[in-house]
């Protein structure tokens, strides 16, 4: 039996991880209310972190009948403080003067999602070291950085010049960019025709 894959996301760096571990599949990005998801949240990171990949997959799944659909989600926490994304220039410079000489943790999860139901489910908690940053440098990065970091939890993007505001990164290098990839493909080698 050969498995439809369907990638409910619309992150760039989501479809580009898919596409160079040369996995076939669709994109059909979720239209789930994660600030609905979020407000009055009384949980903690990691399992808000599920519960938005948990939306999405379900979400595309009730659409994409019999596909094998991945809904994934990253959360930031500091020191127990969830962060969520910057939004402008100036929410980003704010973010990266809170995490400077400090280490956060990126709480990702991803959930696999068939006919509107979970079949499996994974966390990870990599955690990022930033190092000290005088305003100048944070307006140096900002000043180069894609309006695309405003997007991204944190204000920073590693897979570009942001590795560079970084002293220490422990842990997988997919599951920092929001997709924990070795575990999907496991998975996949286990319980379909790849």
């Amino acid at each position: 039996m050969t498995m439809r894959l369907v990638l409910g996301s619309g992150s760039a760096t989501r479809r580009a991880m898919l596409e160079q571990a040369g996995l076939v599949f669709e994109i059909d990005p979720p239209r789930v209310d994660e600030d609905a998801v979020k407000a009055g949240w009384t949980g903690d990171a990691a399992s808000l972190a599920a519960a938005l990949a948990r939306a999405k997959a379900l979400e595309v799944s009730a659409r994409q009948p019999g596909a094998l659909v991945i809904g994934a989600d990253q959360v930031l926490e500091l020191d127990g403080e969830i962060f969520s994304k910057p939004g402008n220039r100036d929410g980003a410079a704010a973010h990266l003067r809170r995490l400077a000489g400090r280490t956060h943790v990126l709480r990702t999860a991803m959930v696999l999602a068939r006919d509107g139901a979970v079949v499996f489910e994974t966390r990870s908690a990599p955690a990022l070291t930033m190092r000290a940053l005088p305003e100048t440098v944070i307006e140096s990065y900002l000043e180069a950085a894609p309006e695309s970091v405003w997007a991204t939890v944190g204000g920073y993007q590693v897979e570009g010049p942001g590795i560079r505001l970084f002293e220490c990164i422990d842990g997988g290098w997919h599951d920092i960019l929001g997709l924990p990839l070795l575990v999907l493909l496991g998975w996949l080698r286990e319980n379909a025709d790849e």
